[in-house]
């Protein structure tokens, strides 16, 4: 069995951030591979990036951190899978669901539709309005 983690939970396994310390916990007891989607791999590049834009932190630290994460995808920590068209109408389906109660993003919707249509068990994430669409899905949502 596989788990899909968010941009939010890897972003803090590669950079320090205030949720980086129960990241770091939960993936111990996790299932491997970690799916890896395409919009998982722009998402977590471009908050690396926004950190060096917000002054967070260094070229350097992103590079660094950039290429641990690509050691990791390499190694097999993470299963690449793509993004097909029954994830983007699953997304949909979730957004006429649940959008106009949560304000919930669409890319965050992509990641728990793509969860479900990969048939993946557990969700990590640290977002709250993704872990309650999630939950709804029927996944086992870890850390938020």
């Amino acid at each position: 069995m596989s788990t899909y983690a968010d941009t939010s939970f890897l972003v803090s396994l590669y950079v320090f951030d205030s949720n980086s310390e129960r990241a770091s916990q939960r993936l111990r007891q996790l299932s491997f591979p970690l799916i890896l989607t395409p919009l998982l791999e722009i998402e977590i590049a471009n908050a690396f990036y926004l950190r060096i834009f917000r002054k967070e932190s260094s070229q350097e630290q992103i590079q660094a951190s950039w290429a641990l994460f690509q050691k990791d995808v390499h190694v097999g920590v993470f299963e690449p899978r793509p993004i097909g068209g029954e994830i983007f109408l699953h997304s949909r389906q979730l957004a006429m669901r649940a959008t106009a109660r949560l304000g919930i993003r669409t890319p965050d919707l992509i990641h728990v539709a793509s969860a479900v249509v990969l048939k993946t068990h557990e969700f990590c994430t640290f977002d709250r309005k993704q872990a309650i669409v999630a939950r709804s899905e029927g996944l086992v949502v870890r850390t938020n």
